[in-house]
């Protein structure tokens, strides 16, 4: 295997939306790639029709575009070990099978579903690992030709040498010495004459010259047998890296029922693809100098030399927050606008009729608050709807002993809020000479102003709404 440049591949199955775990699993590939100056390659495992959701892996793709994955190689791109789709490949498979027969490493086994389950369960009632117990191996040539004959369905199995060891390098774990005698014999292709992800993915790597693995650590049982094709072949082993399973913050493997499993879930509560990239390279990746950093700077900072070799990593979604947050502050108004515009116009359609440049001047009065995109419409709430609650607010948050000096301070100097910032420098100094807190004063405003005790400036507010629908609004509660 020509290991001169570094050969990566993500290789997901069209069966499901795309998750942070296999997410992560592209952007370490694609790191290690950019890193070493290899090539990232894009396969599509998608031979089992019936659980393909994704025709084309048309959302596969679109997500790893939106992400800013995109591959050197794959369906797209192409490349010289077309095709990238596993069911364009049946017959790359079948030749390994011809091979495989020839060496003498494979057999045809007959049994049933139902008779392998039963021996499985034997073996559990005895206490004894449950794998196959090697019948068909030994069936004579005769009673081979008289099956097939028969016309019963079969399946083809690697035979391993149970003498032997394997050895595996992880980039994570070291070593790892499987013994092949704790292993079943493994299927590599079904009754229907399809083959196993096991073969299929094995044969891949080995005929697009993968040179690393960087997949889930729930693989590693896949890795045993693979590792033991190479042998058979007598191949240089890739070099793997075995990713640490992402828990929830009680330490359950992330499901469907945690916010955010689901690629989706973050793209419509508006996370940034820079921040999902930065917050998952980091988790679990070491100590970096910087934690904000771009996709250039991760690939750079990423120490696959140093990997600590933890089984699984927390996903703490109040830290992914924070690195959205200092993103979107890192953003352009005239992006953040482009990127906000939708969720704003999702919870008010009459926003449309803003122009670019009204929801940037809008959008860059509330960004300190933003934490994701769809804050947005809930801290834009109170610019498209006159207060409600006033009335509440006012007997929650200022005491009613100072209220009617309040209210007269506001409406002697209402006539001047066509300066903004006069109308509120002349209510601070009046507020001040009558004792009364600017604290009060404040949050008396932005009750009126924006049915919340705490917000964005006055001046800032009365700019944002207009003089004329900002009096009105103060009117409305003196």
């Amino acid at each position: 295997m020509d290991i001169t440049v570094p050969r990566v591949r993500f290789a997901p199955s069209p069966t499901g939306l795309m998750h942070l775990g296999n997410v992560r699993a592209a952007l370490l590939n694609y790191l290690f790639a950019h890193k070493n100056k290899g090539i990232f390659v894009l396969r599509i495992e998608d031979t089992d029709v019936e659980r393909n959701c994704d025709p084309n892996a048309q959302k596969i793709i679109h997500d790893l575009n939106w992400l800013g994955l995109t591959p050197q190689e794959g369906p797209i791109q192409g490349g010289p070990y077309a095709p990238y789709f596993q069911s364009q490949r049946t017959h790359l498979y079948q030749e390994q099978i011809d091979h495989l027969k020839e060496l003498g490493h494979i057999y045809r086994c007959f049994c049933t579903a139902e008779e392998l389950e039963k021996k499985r369960q034997r073996q559990i009632a005895l206490k004894q690992p449950p794998r196959y117990d090697r019948t068909c191996l030994h069936l004579p040539a005769e009673k081979i030709t008289e099956l097939i004959a028969e016309k019963i369905p079969f399946i083809w199995r690697v035979k391993l040498d149970h003498a032997q060891t394997v050895t595996i390098h992880d980039l994570a774990h070291g070593d790892i010495h499987f013994e092949l005698k704790n292993f079943s014999d493994f299927a590599i292709t079904r009754q229907d004459g399809s083959f196993t992800f096991m073969f299929a993915n094995f044969v891949d790597d080995m005929l697009m010259k993968i040179t690393h693995i960087f997949r889930g650590e729930d693989h590693l049982s896949n890795t045993a047998g693979q590792a033991a094709l190479y042998t058979i072949y007598k191949l240089k082993l890739p070099i793997y890296y075995h990713l640490p399973i992402i828990c929830n913050i009680d330490g359950k493997k992330l499901s469907k029922r945690d916010f955010g499993f689901a690629l989706d879930d973050l793209q419509q509560a508006g996370y940034l693809p820079e921040a999902i990239l930065n917050y998952l390279t980091i988790i679990g990746g070491g100590v970096f100098a910087e934690e904000i950093m771009t996709l250039p700077e991760l690939a750079q900072a990423y120490n696959f030399d140093n990997i600590s070799s933890t089984g699984h990593i927390r996903y703490d979604v109040e830290k992914l927050r924070w690195i959205n947050h200092k993103w979107i502050e890192r953003l352009e108004p005239a992006m953040l606008t482009a990127y906000a515009k939708p969720f704003i116009i999702a919870a008010f359609p009459q926003a449309e009729v803003l122009s670019d440049d009204a929801l940037t001047s809008l959008i860059q009065t509330i960004k300190s608050d933003i934490t994701c995109l769809k804050d947005v419409a809930h801290l834009m709430h109170f610019y498209f709807n006159e207060p409600q609650n006033t009335a509440a607010l006012l007997k929650e948050h200022i005491p009613q002993e100072v209220l009617p000096d309040l209210q007269a301070i506001i409406k002697k100097h209402l006539p001047e809020m066509d300066d903004a910032k006069l109308f509120v420098e002349n209510i601070k100094r009046e507020a001040k000479l009558t004792s009364i807190s600017i604290k009060h004063l404040f949050t008396y405003l932005r009750i009126a102003l924006m049915d919340a005790p705490q917000g964005p400036g006055i001046v800032e507010l009365i700019t944002m709404l207009g003089t004329d629908q900002a009096r009105k609004r103060l009117q409305a509660t003196l």
